[in-house]
């Protein structure tokens, strides 16, 4: 298993803690991460771009102008795509973009970015993490105590906890997330993953599987 330190909020080593093999020792499936990245980025997509068609655009009720007779092309509407203003053929329309990945495989990556962290040895573990009152700056101190100041974090905790919601929202580059709600995607993408000592129980119980 491996071994991490446990830091306290002043970013004290207070002792140590073995992350369970089951979670942050798995070996590392690059291509299960890849599946995984593209699933949460397609499934964050709005979808709601959208063109007009020659029979939505406005105009067109009339011949432009006469058949023959004037030298220039053949035209029974300003509406077709050929014209300024007229309609688009083939463009993009409202769509849903969202599909889903089979329960193994969201797991697999999971477990394959939690070791991958853990083998960067970004993974930091504390006692506990609360706050006595709504303060961004007291928050930014437990960061810079440790030494995840300056760099993007994910915060896991086991509970919500209103405080320390509201007091690291404001941090850019920091995000907050539950044990049931953290995925390959958002762990990927913060330098450091940061992680109460309940929540890395939780962890295990939940994704072990």
């Amino acid at each position: 298993m491996p071994k991490v330190d446990l830091y306290n909020m002043d970013g004290e080593v207070v002792g140590d803690i073995e992350l369970p093999d089951s979670v942050f020792g798995v070996e590392v499936h690059e291509s299960v991460l890849h599946d995984a990245v593209l699933n949460q980025l397609a499934n964050r997509r709005r979808g709601t771009q959208s063109t007009k068609t020659k029979s939505e655009v406005r105009g067109g009720g009339k011949k432009p102008y006469r058949q023959k007779g004037t030298g220039r092309a053949r035209h029974g509407s300003i509406r077709s795509a050929q014209w300024i203003k007229g309609g688009v053929i083939f463009g993009p329309k409202p769509r849903s973009f969202k599909y889903t990945l089979p329960r193994k495989v969201r797991r697999l990556a999971l477990k394959s970015a939690l070791t991958s962290k853990a083998v960067d040895k970004d993974v930091i573990v504390l006692d506990a993490l609360s706050l006595d009152e709504i303060k961004t700056k007291k928050m930014v101190k437990v960061l810079n105590a440790l030494k995840a100041g300056g760099n993007t974090a994910l915060i896991v905790m086991q509970g919500k906890d209103f405080n320390v919601e509201r007091s690291a929202r404001n941090i850019p580059g920091v995000t907050m997330a539950l044990v049931n709600t953290i995925n390959a995607y958002d762990i990927l993408k913060h330098e450091k993953f940061i992680v109460t000592k309940a929540a890395v129980g939780s962890i295990e119980e939940v994704y072990a599987q």
